[in-house]
C-alpha cells in the first residue's frame, strides 16, 4: 500500500486516520528510527499490542530466525522507497508466530525529506496453513500406493501425523471386532505398544470409536476417559491427546491418535487436520488389511491343498498296485478257465476286469492332474501321430531297424526345434529377410494375397542362420495362411530403441478373443488346431499357430529376443466358429480389398536385443 504523508489540515489528517482505522488489515506508522507513531485497531486485534503500549518504542515482534532477512529487506526498502509483497513471519504479543505479507512506503515532510514509514501487514497464516494441509494430504494420498505392506503403510501415516501436527508420538489403533479389543499393529518409536491390547470400549479411543466424533483431551490424567493401562504397560507418559475415528463408508476400522503436542495444546484446527488425514488414509489402510487377510487365507488354502495332494497321491499310488494285480489276475484266470466250466463265467470276469481297468484309468488321470498335465495323454498322442503320419512312414521306409528309426525321429525333432548346436553369427537383418522371402515365394505363388516388403536398414542380429530363417518363414507362412486371397501381408524391418525389429502384419481374419489369452501368455494352442495340417503349406487356413509359436517361444528363451503378438479378430467373423470364404472377391461383407484390410488382422513383432 503506497501512502505519502504531507502536512494536512487537521480535518484532512482526521479523515486519513479514520480511513486507516477502518482498514481490516493491520497498519502502523513508524518513525525513521523504527519507533511507533501510529497503530490501527486491526493491528491491535491481530498482534495484541495497543498504541499506548508501544508509542515511541520499537515493537519486539521479529522472530530470531527472520532478523537477518528483515535487515536486508529494510536496506532495500530505504534504497527504493517502497516495499512490495515481502513474505515473512512475525510474533504476536503472546508469542504466537504468524505468516504475513508486508507492503510499505516512505512518506515525506513538506520540504521533501523522509519523515517516516507507513506499513501494512496482511495475515496469511490460515491461507498458508490450508496450503500446507492440502499439499500434505495430496502427498499422503499419492504416496500411499508406494507402501504395499500394511506395516509400512501404517508407519508412513504415523510419521506424517507427527510432522504435520508437531506431536511427540502418533498411533493407528486398529479394532479387532471379533475379540472386542483395540491393538497397536505397529509402533514407530515405542515398540512396547505392539504388545498391548485393551478393551474396545475403554479410554478416549473407545469413546471416539463409539461416538464417531473427534475428541481433544488436553489434561489426560484428569480426563473422565483416562485409561492408565496403556501408559503403564508401555512406560509412556501422555500429557494431552487428540483422537479421531478411522472409518470408511461401511465400517469403522479404528482410531487415529496424536499424543503430546509440542508447542501448545490441541485445538479445533488440529482436529480438522487429523480428521482430513483419517478420511484420506482410511480406505487405503482397509485395503491393505483385506489384502493381507486374503494372502493369509490363500497361504492356508495352498497348504491345505498341498496336504490333500500328498494324501491323494499316496492313496492313488497305493491303489495302483493291487488294482493292477487284480486286473492281471482276472486275465490269467479267464485264460485258465477256458473253455468255460459254467456258462456266464467269462462274462463275469470280463465285467470285473473292465471295472478294474476303469479304476486304473481314473488313477492315471489323478496322477496327470497332480502333475499339472492339463491335457489328455491318449488324445495328444493320437493327434501327434496324425500330424507326423507321413513323416513316420517316410522315415520307416528309409531306416530299417527300430534303432535307426528312433535316430531318424530324434534328428527330425532336433531339426524342427533347433536343438542341435549351431554357432551364432552376425546377420544383417533386412537383406536376410528379403533373400529368405524371395526364396520361398514359389511356395505361395498359387496364392493371390499380396506380400509387401518395407525393409529399412535395421542393423545386424546375432543368431544361427537356420534359426533366423525358421523365424522369418514361420511368421510369413502363418501370416499368409491366415490371409484370404486378395488380402495383404506386410513384412517390415526397423531399427527399434532396444534393437533391430522384425514386424510381420497380416490383414487377415485375426485371432478370436477367447483364443488370444493362450497365445499372448505364450501357451500352446488347443490340440484341435493341429488337425488342420492336412492342407498344403501356405494354403488359406492350412494350419494352426501351435507348432510355430511353440518353436518361437523356445527360440526366444534360448536366444534372448522378445516376441509380441497383437491381434484384432475380423469384425465380420467375431467367433472362432465363423468361417471366412478364403477370398476377398467372394466375401459377402467386403466390397473391396480395403474393407478386408480394415476389418481385422494380426501383428507379430520380434525385437532382437542389442
Amino acid at each position: 500500500m503506497d501512502v505519502t504523508f504531507t502536512e494536512f489540515p487537521m480535518d484532512t489528517e482526521s479523515r486519513y486516520r479514520a480511513f486507516l482505522d477502518f482498514l481490516p488489515d493491520p497498519v502502523f506508522v513508524f518513525n525513521l528510527d523504527h519507533t511507533v507513531q501510529y497503530l490501527n485497531p486491526a493491528f491491535e486485534k491481530v498482534f495484541g499490542w495497543t498504541l499506548e503500549e508501544v508509542r515511541g518504542k520499537r515493537i519486539p515482534f521479529v522472530p530470531e530466525h527472520e532478523k537477518e532477512r528483515t535487515r536486508q529487506e529494510i536496506r532495500r526498502f530505504f534504497e527504493n522507497g517502497v516495499l512490495y509483497g515481502f513474505e515473512t513471519q512475525r510474533l504476536t504479543k503472546d508469542g504466537k508466530i504468524l505468516d504475513i505479507v508486508i507492503d510499505g512506503a516512505i512518506f515525506f515532510d513538506p520540504s521533501g525529506h523522509p519523515a517516516g514509514q507507513v506499513i501494512t501487514l496482511r495475515d496469511i497464516t490460515e491461507k498458508k496453513k490450508a496450503e500446507r494441509i492440502n499439499n500434505a494430504l495430496f502427498r499422503i494420498a499419492s504416496s500411499l500406493s508406494q507402501y504395499r505392506r500394511l506395516d509400512d503403510r501404517l508407519i508412513f501415516v504415523m510419521n506424517e501425523i507427527q510432522d504435520l501436527l508437531n506431536v511427540e508420538n502418533s498411533s493407528v489403533i486398529l479394532a479387532d471386532e471379533v475379540r472386542g479389543e483395540f491393538y497397536f499393529r505397529v509402533a514407530a518409536h515405542y515398540k512396547r505398544l505392539e504388545e498391548i491390547r485393551f478393551p474396545i470400549d475403554k479410554g478416549v479411543a473407545g469413546k471416539v470409536y463409539r461416538s464417531l466424533e473427534p475428541m481433544i483431551i488436553n489434561d489426560y490424567y484428569n480426563s473422565p476417559y483416562f485409561f492408565p493401562e496403556v501408559d503403564r504397560q508401555s512406560g509412556y507418559v501422555t500429557r494431552n491427546m487428540l483422537d479421531v475415528p478411522l472409518r470408511t463408508a461401511e465400517r469403522t476400522i479404528g482410531v487415529l491418535c496424536a499424543v503430546n503436542k509440542r508447542d501448545r495444546n490441541f485445538d479445533a484446527s488440529d482436529a480438522d487436520l487429523l480428521t482430513a488425514i483419517a478420511s484420506t488414509v482410511a480406505y487405503s489402510i482397509e485395503n491393505a488389511i483385506v489384502n493381507e487377510e486374503l494372502k493369509q487365507s490363500l497361504a492356508e488354502l495352498q497348504t491345505l491343498s498341498q496336504a490333500k495332494e500328498r494324501v491323494i497321491h499316496h492313496l492313488s499310488h497305493e491303489l495302483k498296485t493291487p488294482v493292477s494285480v487284480l486286473s492281471a489276475s482276472i486275465g490269467i484266470l479267464k485264460e485258465r478257465l477256458t473253455p468255460e466250466p459254467q456258462p456266464g463265467i467269462h462274462r463275469i470276469l470280463d465285467r470285473s476286469k473292465r471295472n478294474l481297468d476303469r479304476i486304473l484309468d481314473m488313477q492315471y488321470e489323478i496322477e496327470d492332474i497332480l502333475r499339472k498335465k492339463h491335457f489328455e495323454t491318449r488324445r495328444m498322442m493320437h493327434v501327434l501321430l496324425e500330424v507326423c503320419r507321413d513323416g513316420l512312414e517316410t522315415w520307416a521306409d528309409g531306416c530299417g531297424a527300430n534303432e535307426a528309426l528312433i535316430t531318424c525321429i530324434q534328428r527330425r525333432i532336433d531339426d524342427v526345434f533347433d536343438l542341435a548346436e549351431e554357432p551364432s553369427v552376425e546377420i544383417p537383418l533386412a537383406p536376410f529377410v528379403e533373400t529368405t522371402i524371395d526364396a520361398i515365394r514359389p511356395l505361395f505363388a498359387h496364392r493371390t494375397c499380396r506380400v509387401d516388403l518395407g525393409l529399412q536398414p535395421a542393423g545386424s542380429v546375432l543368431l544361427p542362420q537356420s534359426v533366423l530363417r525358421k523365424i522369418v518363414i514361420g511368421l510369413v507362412r502363418n501370416a499368409i495362411e491366415n490371409t484370404p486371397d486378395g488380402g495383404l501381408v506386410r513384412v517390415e524391418t526397423v531399427s527399434g530403441k532396444a534393437g533391430p525389429e522384425l514386424i510381420v502384419t497380416d490383414y487377415g481374419i485375426g485371432i478370436p478373443l477367447e483364443n488370444q489369452k493362450l497365445l499372448f501368455e505364450g501357451q500352446w494352442t488347443a490340440p484341435e488346431t493341429l488337425s488342420y495340417s492336412t492342407r498344403k503349406p501356405f494354403d488359406f487356413m492350412a494350419g494352426g499357430r501351435g507348432f510355430d509359436l511353440l518353436r518361437m517361444k523356445i527360440f526366444s528363451e534360448r536366444y534372448h529376443f522378445d516376441l509380441q503378438l497383437r491381434s484384432n479378430r475380423c469384425t465380420f467373423l467375431p467367433k472362432a466358429a465363423d468361417r471366412c470364404p478364403g477370398s476377398v472377391d467372394i466375401c459377402r461383407f467386403c466390397t473391396g480389398v480395403e474393407d478386408c484390410i480394415q476389418s481385422g488382422g494380426t501383428t507379430a513383432r520380434i525385437t532382437f536385443m542389442w
